[in-house]
């Protein structure tokens, strides 16, 4: 299948054993409160798709919870559905199915998540499809852990070393749309893009305006772990050679600086927020698409 993702996001993401390993599951606070927020916590067997599950990260969670969750793990790139596959987690179904179609039936789930993941297919294609699968009133989610490092420009570092990195990043920015872009939310608002004359004629998809809450989280980490973890962003994860040497050593000497905060055992605390997000279907709206 022909993925919607942009090149950097395949190439970014090539090595998916690696993403697995450095990069960090939810916390369950986060988790709880969005599935409050989805109407599906205690509801058993309740159907969920995981939209670009990636590694079955967000799949795994909802797997090991007591609802008996039936999850479809939607994801495009090879790499990554083989490693979902081979964590053979419980109700977890793992689909070749792209944002823009999920090979999933219509009118079949009771709330899509997107973890990590909405950024990359923002769309009004995409939202009509989610629409399309989901049972009328379902609702949609969507959740990132963003480091300070990764975070929007108007986010102040908690830290001057994870400024630093977040100077780094920001250099790197190869204009794909990314959580720190906060572009993502466009798509909903242009569900009432209009004038004042036209506004009362407009027929929105998802409620409006979307639900949006946060958790704070502090990750104590040894330097190298970090690396690993900042490497495994895409933009950061298609460099190569000198560039990805000097880059290296920016990021350590930044995390090395006399002024840095360890424990005894040398680890360093990793700043940043888990970003949750949720909205529902509105029953009876007009699919341009057909869904």
């Amino acid at each position: 299948m022909v993925s919607s993702l942009p090149d950097a996001a395949g190439k970014g993401f090539a090595n998916a054993s690696s993403y697995d390993v450095h990069r960090p599951s939810y916390p369950p606070e986060a988790v709880d409160c969005l599935l409050i927020r989805l109407q599906i916590k205690g509801i058993e067997k309740a159907r969920i798709v995981d939209l670009g599950a990636g590694t079955g990260k967000f799949s795994q969670l909802l797997a090991a919870r007591e609802e008996r969750y039936e999850i479809l793990a939607v994801e495009p790139l090879d790499e990554m559905r083989r490693e979902c596959e081979a964590k053979n987690l419980q109700g977890v179904t793992v689909i070749n199915g792209d944002a823009r179609n999920m090979s999933v039936e219509k009118q079949s789930a009771d709330a899509v998540v997107a973890a990590q993941a909405f950024h990359w297919f923002a769309t009004d294609e995409v939202l009509e499809e989610i629409y399309s699968v989901l049972i009328p009133g379902g609702n949609l989610g969507m959740i990132w852990n963003v480091e300070d490092y990764n975070a929007p420009k108007s986010w102040e570092p908690r830290t001057a070393w994870e400024a630093k990195l977040k100077d780094i990043m920001w250099t790197y920015d190869d204009q794909h749309p990314r959580f720190r872009h906060e572009s993502w939310r466009k798509v909903f608002d242009k569900q009432l893009s209009s004038t004042p004359f036209t506004i009362q004629a407009a027929d929105p998809l998802f409620s409006l305006p979307v639900g949006e809450d946060s958790v704070d989280f502090t990750h104590w980490m040894h330097p190298e772990a970090i690396w690993e973890r900042y490497r495994s962003l895409s933009q950061i994860a298609v460099l190569e050679g000198d560039e990805l040497r000097r880059v290296k050593e920016a990021v350590l000497a930044a995390m090395n600086a006399p002024d840095v905060e360890r424990d005894p055992d040398g680890k360093l605390p990793l700043h940043g927020r888990t970003v949750y997000a949720w909205t529902s279907s509105v029953p009876g709206a007009p699919v341009k698409n057909g869904g």
